[in-house]
């Protein structure tokens, strides 16, 4: 898109679309998700187009809505599908959305690149064949789920490396949005037919969920911190709130003067990590946030109670995508798409697996079906716009559910304090509390290892990178005007430059 003429808008939307066609399991046009709009000498805005709930519920027993267990290998999650899960979804809103406000080129040149990709077919490579086997309950779970990664000879089993998958639903779905726009999904024969099934098969959705949803357009969360100035996604969703909090919490803690992986550093992440965990069930951010509860949160009297909490600590001796895009004009993209891991139901005819967003127990803090009718669903997604004190800019985010927050802050911590360059900030080790759960990569030193047991001694050490702990993909454009980027080899990532 770049080549052609295009900007970093054109660019991320025609990648999403490409993600949906190469890596069904973890994006799909079903699901919902944000986009950080960063325009060349204009403010940041963010780009809302995350799942949206139902306007009505029905009893548990009335819905098609039922657990399935993913096995990491190291852990395992349990998720619930079917198609009492799924919620309202926004990535087709959100595509003509932004198409409309900040793309140059025409619709069906952005749309193009996956069209043909999805007809002609694309390589089961070694990291999509591994995420289809961790989601294997949900591919089995229906015929059209399990084509998504199957060959047209063995439709009933998981592709193996190195075979064709092709998509001609999802081609044909592609080029029908060209002519017929947005409506075809939301108001015309794709729309009819979601409803029906829904009523039919214990869904929730009806047409007026469909026909009323719309994109919303906000100002990020603006926080400077660490000598550096941050626009992070917004309330309802709390996770630029929390990671701003984690970042003010930790820029007293001098992590320049420590060594990184050692003691000090892990056990200062940890305790940031629980602080905001606390934070975010005293002040009920799930539930309740808002500009002004940002506000009260950062507010530096309200963070220096905080802080000598951190201070006053003992010293001991999820299927989600992620594209950041920056162009030589000095626009950066930062998008963040979800399906959660997928509801197992395939919009028949047209390649799309739909959401499971009311299956996802991160999302869901009071408990399932008890959600608040006809709300935007609030998401850890958290794609992120950050200006360094030498004046380049890095737009980075993650997929990784719960993980999403912590993996973030570890990046922007590694740039910024350990003065890491950007592939090395991204591949680090990382570690991630939950509750009193504490998660962590190999590589950090021994005697931290030892701390943390200490502190938190329910600990899982994972021997290798994991895709557990998020895919932060970062694009780094520089006050000299060159570029980096970094794609987070666990979760397959690449990076690309256009000359044109």
């Amino acid at each position: 898109m770049l080549e052609a003429g295009g900007n970093a808008f054109d660019a991320v939307l025609a990648a999403l679309c490409t993600a949906c066609v190469v890596e069904p399991m973890l994006t799909s046009l079903g699901g919902g998700g944000f986009l950080m709009a960063q325009p060349a000498g204009q403010p940041a805005r963010v780009y809302d187009f995350f799942a949206h709930t139902p306007s009505r519920r029905l009893p548990p027993e009335a819905l098609d809505f039922y657990p399935i267990v993913a096995d990491f290998g190291t852990a395992t999650q349990e998720f619930h599908i079917g198609m009492g899960s799924i919620a309202v979804p926004g990535v087709v809103a959100g595509l003509f959305e932004v198409h409309r406000q900040r793309c140059r080129l025409p619709f069906a040149d952005i749309l193009a690149p996956a069209t043909v990709l999805a007809r002609e077919g694309v390589e089961m490579n070694d990291f999509q064949h591994y995420i289809s086997t961790i989601l294997l309950p949900i591919l089995s779970a229906s015929p059209g789920a399990m084509r998504l990664a199957a060959t047209a000879a063995r439709p009933d089993q998981i592709a193996p490396a190195g075979a064709t998958v092709t998509n001609p639903d999802l081609a044909a779905t592609l080029e029908a949005f060209v002519t017929e726009g947005e409506d075809l999904f939301y108001r015309g024969e794709l729309a009819s037919q979601l409803v029906r099934d829904c009523q039919e098969h214990g869904g929730l959705l009806t047409l007026r969920d469909l026909e009323n949803y719309r994109v919303r357009v906000r100002s990020p969360v603006r926080f400077s911190s660490h000598g550096a100035h941050f626009a992070l996604n917004s309330p309802p969703s709390p996770s630029g709130c929390l990671i701003a909090f984690a970042l003010a919490l930790l820029e007293d803690q001098a992590l320049s003067s420590l060594q990184w992986g050692h003691a000090e550093h892990a056990l200062a992440l940890g305790r940031a990590m629980r602080l905001a965990g606390q934070l975010r069930r005293e002040h009920r951010v799930d539930l309740e946030l808002d500009d002004d509860k940002v506000a009260a949160i950062l507010d530096a009297g309200h963070l220096r109670k905080w802080c000598d909490a951190m201070a006053d600590s003992p010293m001991s001796s999820r299927g989600t995508t992620h594209i950041s895009v920056a162009d030589a004009e000095g626009n950066l993209a930062s998008l963040t798409v979800s399906n959660g891991e997928g509801s197992a139901y395939v919009l028949p005819g047209t390649g799309i697996m739909l959401n499971n967003m009311l299956g996802e127990e991160d999302l869901h803090p009071a408990g399932f079906h008890h959600w608040p009718t006809d709300r935007r669903m609030v998401s850890m997604m958290c794609p992120t716009v950050a200006t360094l004190p030498d004046g380049s800019q890095v737009a980075l985010g993650t997929g990784g559910s719960n993980r999403i927050r912590s993996a973030i802050l570890q990046v922007l911590l590694n740039l910024l304090e350990f003065r890491m360059p950007l592939e090395q900030a991204v591949a680090s080790p990382r570690l991630h509390l939950e509750g009193s759960h504490l998660s962590i990569e190999s590589g950090f030193d021994s005697l931290a290892l030892d701390c943390l047991r200490q502190e938190w001694p329910d600990v899982r050490i994972w021997p290798e990178p994991s895709l557990f702990f998020g895919g932060v993909h970062a694009v780094e454009r520089l006050a000299d005007g060159g570029f980096r980027g970094a794609g987070d080899p666990r979760r397959g990532g690449v990076v690309a430059l256009a000359v044109r």
